[in-house]
């Protein structure tokens, strides 16, 4: 048993993943039913994310389906990873958490991003545009303001019913949102793991420029990446598949598509650049037995020295997918849970 990953924290974000031959309903439920084995197992939070016009994936509306999750189940930490906040009012932002937050108490967190619709027509239609984004530092401001009562952009306006709720807030970020992260004095999440120079450099940032605020006392890392754990290397590996795949698709096609099985990826013929992004997506995670995975993820702690572990794996076969989360709860010695959903008092 390792010390070292025994003490780090396991959560898991799904970003409900289409599937060939399942649609978007079929994956939102998917996700909620990931949320409670992810709970029995013992991880301690489930994330959901945000995503506009991609064909392959069917969360656009994290706080509903974060609402979903937490109704479905009863101890497991629920939130957003993330809300992107430059396509959305902050006002907005804080009510749906206040929301959220007051039928679940104490078991909502604000996953953040500063990301923009992926096209132009997605901003067009979120009523944005290119320059959403540039202006983060001060929208995040404005929504913690909201949190806590101090927001003065809008005199006798009050964001109900979160004013005065404790709702932990996450900043998603790499380069320049390390610093945002720092100087807000907030949880940093940061990934993936295909980039550990570039990784470690946005921690050591967080790290040297944090300054303590009234939700952080100290910096709090994050660390989020795509973890494959199965009875053997080649069977790991296969849960790899359908993403890279999808990511090589889009990076050619411009279209992000459902997952597709990974037999059928294999016996595909790719072109050259799509051959090339294929393999290059296959790179860079963390994959094989227990004993392997256990190495690599030591390796990965204490170079990042990450206070906890998301684990971001998307893939065609949710079989697959649901036995390397029992392995890897295996790895870290979590402690299964077993509980009926919330109840709502």
């Amino acid at each position: 048993m390792s010390s070292v990953i025994a003490s780090t924290r396991f959560s898991v974000l799904d970003r409900s993943r289409i599937r060939t031959g399942h649609d978007g309903p079929q994956a939102l439920r998917d996700s909620v039913r990931l949320a409670q084995e992810a709970e029995a197992l013992g991880y301690h939070r489930f994330w959901v994310s945000e995503h506009h016009s991609v064909p392959g994936v069917a969360g656009s509306a994290p706080t509903v389906l974060a609402a979903a999750v937490a109704a479905a189940t009863a101890t497991i930490r629920v939130g957003t990873g993330g809300v992107m906040l430059p396509n959305h009012q902050t006002l907005l932002v804080a009510e749906q958490f206040g929301v959220l937050e007051s039928l679940f108490p104490g078991r909502i967190d604000m996953g953040l991003g500063r990301s923009v619709g992926f096209t132009d027509g997605i901003r067009k239609a979120l009523g944005r545009d290119r320059t959403a984004a540039e202006d983060f530092a001060g929208q995040l401001t404005e929504l913690l303001g909201w949190l806590d009562g101090t927001q003065r952009s809008h005199p006798q306006v009050h964001a109900l019913p979160a004013e005065g709720l404790r709702i932990p807030p996450f900043l998603l970020a790499t380069g320049e949102g390390a610093g945002i992260a720092a100087a807000a004095g907030l949880p940093l999440v940061v990934g993936d793991l295909r980039g550990r120079e570039k990784l470690l450099r946005a921690v050591e940032r967080y790290r040297s420029e944090f300054r303590p605020s009234a939700w952080a006392a100290e910096p709090y890392v994050v660390v989020a990446g795509t973890i494959a754990v199965a009875g053997s290397r080649a069977e790991a590996r296969r849960i790899l598949i359908p993403e890279a795949w999808s990511m090589a698709h889009s990076r050619t096609h411009g279209v992000f598509p459902p997952l597709a099985p990974a037999d059928r990826i294999e016996a595909r013929t790719m072109t050259e650049k799509e051959r090339g992004l294929y393999e290059k997506g296959m790179r860079g995670h963390l994959y094989g037995t227990e004993d392997e995975v256990v190495t690599e993820l030591e390796s990965v702690i204490e170079e990042t020295g990450a206070d906890e572990m998301l684990v971001t794996t998307s893939t065609y076969d949710r079989v697959a997918l649901l036995d390397s989360l029992r392995r890897l709860a295996g790895i870290a010695q979590l402690t299964p849970h077993r509980a009926g959903p919330a109840v709502i008092r």
